[in-house]
């Protein structure tokens, strides 16, 4: 039986070899405009690895469209460059082809050299807090030539396609939305010429252009005041008589409350609106946003929802995706687990992209040298640091030895993915597990490292993984029996009552909260059991899907909850406490724990300190990490070399316990 994924289909006049698309992702790569090495190193990596065909962008097409980050297309200069990339491109076996956008309100003036972004009207932007100008009308004919310049520049580079961006928030959507759209001429008013912009785009490259026209569009902004699904399909109509030859759905702006990449979001989560634009058009439809795995790419592909799939972040992390899904060895993939910390939050930082779970990803351009000689190396630990310093030290042609004191490999891995629709971070560290099998590293589970193991195997390096361990607070009351560690609460060790407190208000203490608050609620399969049956009204069915039974309380010293979580993530989980009905106390202090529940000190309205008893049954520990390392001082009187890695080194974040690792294993000379 043929494999869906694999199935040729054409886009336009273009023949493609397989149904996986790579989606344009800004990688914060180009150097001044210009393509460089590191971009071209990136996609050579991904092209190799199978993908049909690859997007790159966005691209600009004028100087107030994006920053110098960004790959350029808005003048003859940048043609070298953009041919470069095409050509390392097609060697790797894939076509490709260029988004072009004009990012609008979205753009900020720091990086525009003062100068004021422009949009349709002056509607400030929440993602920037900066009010735009609003366009002249000779300007926004200029702004369709300079779409279709960069077209041209496009395919004189080479590619073989051309994207518009017409969805996000960008300049495109800003147009088509009323809630950004205030012009009376005829940019604006009707939906007819809010579409115009878009369409006038679409004719002005067609015409100076003979590349298939992809389209990326939302299927829901998720905007109040803005359009829905149902606009959204007419748009998608319009694109395809105006001579689009395919569109990729998207969803959702930047600005909008809704998760797209977290790894709360269900894979495939909005492939239904690809589904309903692919029931309007006859034009190939994709879709994206979470398809992590082959499993789901093909279900969505042979059941009907898309003619293809858009896989960005999971081509990321496993540039192998599609060779190892043509040859049957999907089990060796190592797979997205949406985090954004790497890819996301590092946009926002002005950091080029990375990867938690791919230490290479953004890497690619840089030479590993060989060792002169190979090494006994002795990695104490198997979560994500240690895992990943084997992997990378039995690259390098030496001989690993991999001591877990616990019976199974993944470390804090299975803490991280406790928590409801945090499950991905368990997969990791399965996925990270069976690539230890496959390079045949020796494992030696439950085995506790001591001088007497060191001296035994007499490494020539020992790489301590060995992480961390709650932190005890230094409060009255810390040990009374019905106070408990976070830790052990995840790992479902003990069991929690009816009034809770949380102390500490960092990541594990959110996800501990929200654990505890979700516990009791409806699950999802009886919520969709009740739902097709209609046995509740919804308004109902999602009431007993956020209220549960117990009351769930978390304190934090600090004045904002949160601040270790990436900023992809930290306002979904904040959002969840106000929808799960959790109560924060910020900036206070726990002087106490008493059998009755926590004792608070706080400042009040007019600066005097107000005590408070907050009543719990059960009080939760997570106030943090402490570094375990007493392996060190052994190394250090056995004269063993070694280096410490991950939270033995300095509590922090797996992100970094990954690309430690990874660094030391590499280096090992």
């Amino acid at each position: 039986m043929n494999d869906p994924l694999f199935d040729p289909w054409k886009l336009g006049t273009l023949s493609l070899k397989n149904r996986i698309l790579m989606p344009a992702m800004h990688l914060n790569m180009a150097d001044d405009y210009q393509v460089s090495d590191k971009l071209c190193a990136f996609y050579a990596a991904r092209a190799k690895g199978g993908a049909g065909l690859i997007g790159v962008g966005y691209a600009s097409i004028d100087l107030l469209s994006a920053h110098a980050g960004h790959i350029g297309a808005h003048d003859d200069s940048f043609i070298p460059g953009l041919s470069r990339l095409a050509t390392t491109i097609h060697e790797g076996g894939a076509k490709a082809f260029v988004q072009l956008n004009h990012a609008g309100r979205y753009n900020h003036s720091m990086l525009t050299g003062g100068t004021q972004p422009v949009a349709p009207s002056a509607v400030p932007s929440r993602l920037t807090g900066e009010t735009p100008r609003e366009l002249e009308e000779i300007e926004i004919e200029g702004l369709i030539q300079a779409f279709a310049a960069a077209a041209l520049r496009v395919t004189e580079a080479g590619f073989d396609a051309v994207e518009v961006l017409a969805g996000t928030g960008y300049i495109i959507s800003s147009f088509l939305s009323p809630l950004t759209n205030k012009r009376q001429d005829r940019w604006g008013g009707s939906l007819e010429n809010r579409m115009r912009f878009c369409l006038e785009v679409i004719k002005a490259i067609k015409q100076a252009s003979d590349l298939p026209l992809l389209v990326r569009m939302n299927g829901n902004d998720f905007m109040p005041g803005g359009i829905g699904r149902e606009t959204l399909q007419q748009f998608a109509c319009a694109l395809e008589q105006a001579g689009a030859n395919a569109l990729s759905i998207n969803v959702g702006w930047h600005e909008a409350q809704m998760p797209q990449i977290v790894t709360k979001v269900p894979r495939g989560a909005f492939a239904y609106l690809a589904r309903n634009i692919r029931e309007q058009v006859s034009i190939p439809v994709i879709a994206g946003h979470r398809i992590n795995d082959p499993h789901t790419a093909r279900k969505l592909i042979s059941q009907g929802w898309c003619d293809a799939v858009a896989m960005g972040r999971a081509l990321i992390t496993d540039p192998e995706l599609p060779n190892k899904a043509a040859t049957g060895k999907e089990h060796q993939l190592i797979h997205c687990v949406a985090c954004g910390q790497g890819c996301f939050d590092a946009l926002f930082k002005f950091q080029h992209v990375e990867c938690l779970c791919n230490p290479r990803a953004g890497h690619e351009d840089e030479a590993v040298t060989a060792p002169q000689k190979t090494r006994k190396v002795l990695v104490v630990g198997g979560g994500a640091g240690g895992m990943s310093a084997a992997l990378a030290a039995a690259e390098q042609g030496h001989q690993v030895i991999l001591a877990e004191e616990s019976t199974r490999l993944g470390g804090q891995l299975d803490l991280a993915g406790a928590p409801p629709g945090r499950e991905e971070f368990r997969l990791l560290a399965r996925d990270l597990a069976r690539q230890i099998g496959l390079a045949k590293i020796e494992t030696r589970l439950g085995t506790r490292v001591d001088a007497s193991l060191l001296q035994k195997i007499r490494p020539d390096l020992v790489i301590l993984a060995t992480g961390g361990r709650p932190q005890a607070p230094p409060i009255p009351g810390h040990d009374l029996p019905h106070v408990i560690q976070a830790w052990d609460l995840l790992q479902q060790k003990v069991h929690a009552g009816q009034q809770v407190v949380v102390i500490g208000g960092g990541a594990v203490g959110i996800e501990s909260a929200l654990m505890l608050a979700e516990e009791a609620t409806l699950p999802a399969e009886t919520l969709k059991f009740l739902l097709v049956h209609r046995a509740e009204d919804p308004e109902e069915l999602y009431r007993l899907a956020t209220s549960g039974h117990r009351q769930v309380s978390i304190v934090e010293m600090l004045d904002k909850l949160g601040r270790n979580f990436g900023k992809t993530t930290r306002w979904t989980m904040l959002q969840d406490l106000e929808r799960y009905g959790i109560n924060s106390h910020t900036g206070v202090k726990v002087t106490a724990i008493t059998p009755e529940g926590v004792q608070i000190e706080g400042p009040g309205d007019n600066g005097e300190k107000i005590s408070e008893l907050l009543p719990a049954d059960t009080v939760v520990l997570a106030i943090g990490t402490q570094a375990e390392n007493a392996l060190q001082n052994c190394c250090q009187d056995l004269r063993i070399e070694f280096q410490t890695i991950g939270d033995a080194r300095k509590p922090a974040m797996i992100f970094d316990a990954v690309h430690q690792g990874y660094k030391a294993g590499k280096e090992v000379a």
